[in-house]
């Protein structure tokens, strides 16, 4: 078994240089009320409790 690299490292970011570039698209953050709704039906709708796994 040859023991070595993946594949030749002077190869590394051979994409990324040649993609071009995208400018993002600009977010704003939901109005108060859009967002208290959104938490109202995760919390007492649908029931889910806080926390990274809301099962």
């Amino acid at each position: 078994m040859p023991r070595g690299t993946h594949g030749a490292l002077n190869k590394a970011g051979k994409v990324r240089s040649l993609t071009p570039k995208v400018e993002p698209r600009p977010r704003r953050s939901p109005t108060p009320r859009i967002r208290v709704r959104g938490i109202y039906r995760k919390r007492f709708v649908l029931g889910r409790k806080p926390g990274q796994h809301p099962i």
